[in-house]
């Protein structure tokens, strides 16, 4: 009730707390559901993952480009010709396979929370699922296989995509692991064999970047040929994929970067080029383009391995696809769907370089806490209210957590926003400086409750999981227009922090929202926005105005008021006596 009361209209509130009175009472529905998911508890290491994964990503039909999968990008290289290019693929190759022998071998230093509650010992259990995972595309829900034995079970392997082909790259040969020198070579060799125009396939990459159900009936149609299945076995149980993309012809900013990092451009460019159910997917761009398509821990760059002694390899396998007319169809339906995708998402991503952390810091606030309520502000001056907003709260204080959502359009932050844009100028800073302080005091609390597990948003889902499984009719509450409208996230938010100046990116997840990535350093900050071109209500660039305006009118009010707080009154010297100076 307290999340959803400044947010809605007065008469909807009124039934909205009826009914949520109605459910939490003694001998409710509610309690009938709590006392299960209690029993559910005593069962489960984590009650809640099953169904936050379901819920959050197997569930949801849309494709996976911009809409689910993110993009880390990393900082722009200086690639000299193709060949750095494949240099510098070599060596990330490396840099992944000694992060993998670490996860192999259990040896993987334990993370520690940072920023709230700092120093918490966090849950690894996501680490080690990060190469052996693949998310199986379903008519009705995906799929997430884990394969546990995979170290024993295959020969280690990676793919390589080039020109919408892929290949098959063995790392171990003779019992051995390739060095950087022979990955090098091994990629050259992929290099020319992608540049046979006779022996080109069609671009089956671009199936995996359809709606899921589509592509769950596309495969089914591909798996009826061997050679099918065999090249679908050998993506599926790979460590990763590599995506070594053609130079693309745009412009090297920022925002392009991100834009061919969530979908390669369509299929006239890289689109093709990837393999988007393979949890693990490195991109290279032949001119400095670089990134990942799934977030790991990110310290400082991978060392130089020095040039050593190379073996003659067997070289690497193309993989085979038999294509018929009814797959080429579906090759070109999944083709044309992309591009919709590609033409419709409205990128900016956006360097505050006036100050960073630092001067929040200087503050006595928490960075993401003033980070979020100068997002509050930007949305309220471009659309003059607040909407749910989700931000997404680490729960790897517990085993196997995940996420859980701070609520950050909270009723302090609507009276803050109010007051720094009111025309009247009713308000005096010290006011102004009041409403902020208790806005990040309000989203620090929060926030500090989400990670301890004390958010609303994974229980009630819990209630509404063990409703369904119970075969109830559904509980009202989920069925009020206000807990709906809770959960239609026109604000979709996340912090994701580096050492290295990279930054991270994603679509928007409803039709008229923002999708706001933010990684704040000492001296400036990277916001990266998305929204949907279709949709008339939003603009990326609208909303980076907005928000360039906000944190310098914030930043402002504080200045004036550090000021005024060291500045004795000038005039009336009685003044200056009962104040105490």
């Amino acid at each position: 009730l307290k999340c959803v009361q400044h947010l809605v209209k007065e008469e909807q509130f009124k039934k909205t707390k009826a009914i949520v009175e109605k459910f939490g009472a003694p001998g409710s529905v509610g309690e009938i559901l709590q006392k299960k998911l209690l029993e559910r508890k005593d069962k489960k290491a984590n009650w809640v993952y099953d169904y936050w994964l379901e819920d959050m990503y197997l569930n949801n039909r849309l494709a996976l480009p911009v809409n689910s999968n993110p993009a880390m990008v990393f900082p722009k290289q200086a690639f000299r010709d193709h060949k750095d290019a494949l240099r510098f693929a070599a060596r990330l190759i490396c840099g992944v396979l000694e992060y993998k022998a670490l996860i192999d071998k259990g040896k993987l230093p334990l993370d520690f929370a940072r920023g709230q509650l700092a120093g918490t010992p966090l849950c690894m259990e996501q680490y080690y699922r990060l190469f052996t995972s693949y998310r199986y595309p379903g008519l009705k829900t995906d799929t997430l296989k884990v394969d546990l034995n995979a170290a024993s079970s295959v020969p280690e392997h990676m793919i390589v995509a080039c020109k919408n082909q892929f290949f098959l790259l063995d790392i171990v040969a003779n019992n051995k692991q390739l060095n950087e020198a022979e990955i090098f070579l091994q990629l050259e060799k992929i290099m020319k064999m992608s540049e046979n125009a006779e022996e080109r396939l069609p671009p089956f990459g671009i199936l995996t970047s359809d709606g899921r159900t589509e592509w769950a009936q596309a495969r089914e149609a591909l798996i009826k040929d061997q050679a099918n299945c065999d090249s679908l076995a050998l993506i599926e149980s790979c460590i990763c994929v590599v995506c070594l993309d053609e130079p693309c012809g745009i412009p090297p900013s920022d925002t392009n970067r991100a834009l061919m990092m969530l979908h390669g451009g369509g299929g006239e460019r890289n689109g093709a080029n990837r393999w988007y159910d393979k949890s693990m997917q490195e991109w290279m761009g032949c001119v400095g383009w670089c990134g990942i398509v799934v977030v790991i821990r990110t310290g400082s760059p991978f060392r130089t391995v020095q040039p050593s002694s190379t073996r003659a390899l067997p070289p690497p396998r193309r993989l085979l696809w038999k294509c018929n007319s009814h797959v080429q169809a579906l090759l070109e339906a999944s083709g044309d769907r992309l591009q919709r995708l590609v033409d419709n998402l409205d990128m900016d991503v956006f360097a505050f370089e006036t100050y960073g952390k630092e001067f929040i810091k200087k503050q006595k606030m928490s960075p993401d806490a003033f980070i979020q309520i100068s997002l509050q502000l930007a949305f309220y001056k471009c659309r003059g209210r607040l909407v749910s907003t989700y931000e997404s709260a680490s729960l790897r204080r517990f085993q196997e957590g995940r996420v859980d959502n701070i609520r950050s359009a909270t009723a302090e932050a609507l009276a803050f926003v109010r007051s720094m844009t009111d025309e009247r100028a009713t308000f005096t800073d010290s006011e102004k400086m009041k409403r902020l302080k208790d806005a990040v005091k309000a989203q620090t609390d929060y926030t500090i409750a989400a990670i301890t597990g004390m958010a609303i948003d994974n229980h009630l889902l819990g209630l509404l999981k063990v409703s369904k499984q119970l075969n109830m009719e559904k509980p009202e509450i989920f069925c009020d227009e206000t807990y709906l409208a809770s959960n239609h996230f026109t604000l979709s938010t996340s912090q994701v922090p580096t050492t290295v100046e990279m930054f991270c990116c994603y679509g928007p997840v409803v039709p008229n929202g923002y999708g706001t990535c933010y990684n704040p350093q000492p001296h400036h900050i990277v916001f990266s926005v998305a929204s949907f071109w279709e949709n008339t209500e939003t603009s990326s660039a609208v909303f980076v105005k907005a928000l360039n305006e906000g944190l310098l009118e914030i930043r402002d009010l504080c200045n004036r008021s550090a000021t005024a707080d060291i500045k004795p009154p000038e005039s009336n010297p009685a003044a200056v006596m009962t104040n105490g100076h």
